[in-house]
């Protein structure tokens, strides 16, 4: 007897061989998964032509500047910020001092960086005088103060990209 005999089952009545339900495993791990598959590269490829070839889909022409080039970075030390907190009326008078070092991806900045000192030094004085005792509990505070720093900044030292701001000395008291 052959492999084919072995598969097939006859009918009963009947000389011819009765066909074989395809099982549910079968019917998806051999036809439904490929299809799926072969969907999902045609798509993809569709949106992919479809942007330009841009993997990202920004517009045709657009250009993405890296300011961040490779190198040592390099750290500026800000001077010593004392500041009064923003306090409820009749409250204690309460101090902040902050020590913070900025970090650059590279020395090509600094020269431009000094220049615009006053400019960041001024806008961390005026966020830091809004600030109230509450805003420095947990990490979390922390966290939020240096993203703030952090785009304070760079806003004021463009086209110069600082990287991070980094806490030397906070003191509430």
């Amino acid at each position: 007897m052959s492999d084919i005999d072995l598969d097939t089952e006859t009918a009963e009545g009947e000389g011819e061989p009765a066909r074989k339900k395809l099982s549910g495993k079968f019917l998806v791990l051999y036809i439904i998964l490929p299809l799926l598959a072969v969907g999902g590269l045609g798509y993809g490829a569709y949106a992919f032509f479809l942007s330009g070839g841009s993997a990202s889909g920004g517009a045709e022409g657009e250009v993405e500047v890296s300011l961040i080039e490779e190198g040592e970075p390099v750290f500026y030390d800000l001077p010593e910020f004392l500041v009064n907190l923003s306090s409820p009326s009749g409250g204690p008078t309460r101090y902040l001092k902050l020590r913070v070092s900025l970090e650059l991806a590279n020395e090509d900045g600094m020269e431009h960086l000094e220049m615009v000192m006053p400019r960041v030094v001024d806008g961390f004085q005026v966020y830091l005088r809004e600030l109230r005792p509450e805003d420095f509990q947990g990490s979390a505070g922390m966290f939020l103060l240096r993203q703030e720093l952090l785009r304070r900044v760079n806003l004021a030292a463009r086209p110069v990209k600082v990287t991070d701001v980094l806490f030397r000395e906070v003191i509430v008291q």
